[in-house]
C-alpha cells in the first residue's frame, strides 16, 4: 500500500508495508524483512517488530536509488510446507 504524507518539511513521504518475520532466538526475538534482507531485534515481539520499523526507515533514508533497486524484491512469499519428519 502506498499513502503520500507530507513530512515537516512538505516533502510528500511514501508510506509502503513490508513483510516481518519474527522468531524467538534464545532469549530474543529476531525479526527479518525479506524483501530487503534486513534485520533486527528485540526482547518482545513488538519490540523486534518496531527495531526492524526503524531499520527499514534508516535504509530508506541513507541509501542511494540504486542500492535500494538491487536489494528490493518485489514478490516475496511466505507459506507453509508440509514434509516428511524421521
Amino acid at each position: 500500500m502506498l499513502d503520500g504524507d507530507p513530512n515537516e518539511f512538505g516533502v510528500e513521504t511514501m508510506q509502503k508495508q513490508f513483510a516481518a518475520i519474527i522468531e524467538r532466538e534464545g532469549d530474543v526475538y529476531v525479526s527479518l524483512c525479506p524483501e530487503l534482507d534486513i534485520a533486527s531485534q528485540g526482547d518482545t515481539i513488538e519490540e523486534a517488530r518496531e527495531n526492524l520499523r526503524e531499520a527499514l526507515e534508516l535504509f530508506f533514508e541513507t541509501a542511494s536509488p540504486n542500492e535500494i533497486q538491487m536489494r528490493l524484491h518485489d514478490e516475496v512469499y511466505v507459506t507453509r510446507v508440509e514434509v516428511a519428519v524421521g
